[in-house]
């Protein structure tokens, strides 16, 4: 069964950083795109940070750039998100996805925001900046 878990997620002060993890189980992420997503309450969901592991494209949303980056440790099969100079703005549940199938570009990719997308889709974990 294919699974991604995140964790690492909890409350920081502006200015502060994070990184979450996104751990996955029942398959090797070499040939699979993953996704970062948040949803803040009354927010629609929105693609953060992408990469196509098999060719490392990535994208990152405009309000993210310079300060999140995705990173990996393929000895874990784990994904991470790298967030750094936090801001309230940032504050929202995190989700990771990942995906087999074909896409056009990562950057579509990031505006695909449905769960049914994805292979699998991570219970969330919650970030909040605030001082």
């Amino acid at each position: 069964q294919l699974q991604v878990v995140e964790s690492g997620g909890g409350l920081v002060q502006p200015g502060g950083s994070l990184r979450l993890s996104c751990a996955a189980s029942g398959f090797s992420l070499d040939d699979y795109a993953i996704g970062w997503f948040r949803q803040a309450p009354g927010k629609q969901r929105e693609g953060v940070a992408c990469r196509d592991l098999s060719d490392g494209s990535t994208y990152y949303t405009d309000s993210v750039k310079g300060r999140f980056s995705i990173t990996r440790d393929n000895a874990k099969n784990t994904v991470y998100l790298e967030m750094n100079n936090l801001r309230p703005e940032d504050t929202a549940a995190y989700y990771c996805a990942a995906r087999g199938g074909p896409i056009t570009t990562i950057q579509a990719m990031c505006f695909m925001t449905t769960e049914d997308e994805y292979d699998a889709w991570g219970q969330g974990t919650q970030v909040t900046v605030s001082s």
